[in-house]
């Protein structure tokens, strides 16, 4: 990718979404305490790309599935990104490039917002900086088909939907937030930078909190992509594929 790339101009960032990238970078986010670190340096670097889009029913978020095949995290939902390489200008370049790599999508289509403070995942080592990102919306999206087998944008106001919302408890007895939305099951890491912004937002609303699962049961109850609702369901139930 080319030097002028990593930060293109793109279209016009909405307000509220440069508002959302200041209040970010100087957030305590209590949704991502399981990853904060105080020291990431000489941790490997990757980078991933939280984008929104211009979506028929307000903002949307991206997401993309892995392939059930991968050695690591296989059928998981994530935002695009990936490893720092070594020829890779800053956290956005590799985030836009990884974007490209995986969707297609052409990163001049696509504006940098902020790059912000980097988070741990100490299971991989990684030491992970999400980059907020815009693009208008136009156009259509297609894995991989190698490692990404299916890309999805996802309505903000159904991330907020109470009956979209659970908290799973893992191994550790941590509680983490996971979303059934859009035929998806988001989770993890990905999970908790959702229910982040979705606060930073305003559009958290209400949920219920006695709503708790079991990670494993979870993960084999949801597993990949969840059945699609029939056509015409409007509803949030219905968006759940219930």
């Amino acid at each position: 990718m080319a030097d002028d790339q990593a930060h293109p101009t793109g279209p016009q960032v909405p307000s509220w979404l440069a508002d959302m990238g200041r209040r970010a970078a100087r957030d305590s986010a209590p949704e991502l305490a399981r990853y904060a670190f105080p020291d990431t340096a000489g941790k490997r670097a990757s980078a991933v790309l939280v984008l929104f889009g211009a979506g028929d029913d307000g903002p949307d978020l991206l997401f993309l599935q892995r392939s059930d095949t991968l050695r690591d995290h296989p059928g998981q939902v994530c935002f695009p990104g990936g490893s720092v390489r070594s020829d890779d200008r800053d956290a956005a370049h590799t985030a836009l490039r990884e974007l490209s790599e995986e969707t297609g999508l052409d990163p001049a289509s696509v504006h940098v917002v902020a790059p912000l403070p980097p988070l741990y995942l100490a299971w991989s080592g990684f030491a992970v900086t999400p980059v907020l990102g815009w693009w208008d919306g136009v156009g259509e999206l297609a894995g991989d088909g190698d490692e990404i087998v299916s890309v999805h944008r996802v309505p903000v106001r159904d991330l907020g939907e109470p009956a979209c919302r659970l908290q799973l408890r893992f191994p550790t007895g941590y509680l983490g937030p996971g979303f059934l939305v859009g035929g998806l099951f988001v989770w993890g890491f990905t999970g908790s930078i959702v229910a982040w912004l979705l606060r930073l937002g305003g559009w958290e609303r209400a949920s219920d909190a006695g709503r708790v699962e079991e990670l494993a049961e979870a993960k084999l109850r949801y597993g990949g992509e969840l059945p699609r609702p029939p056509a015409g369901g409007s509803d949030a139930a219905a968006r759940l594929g219930r």
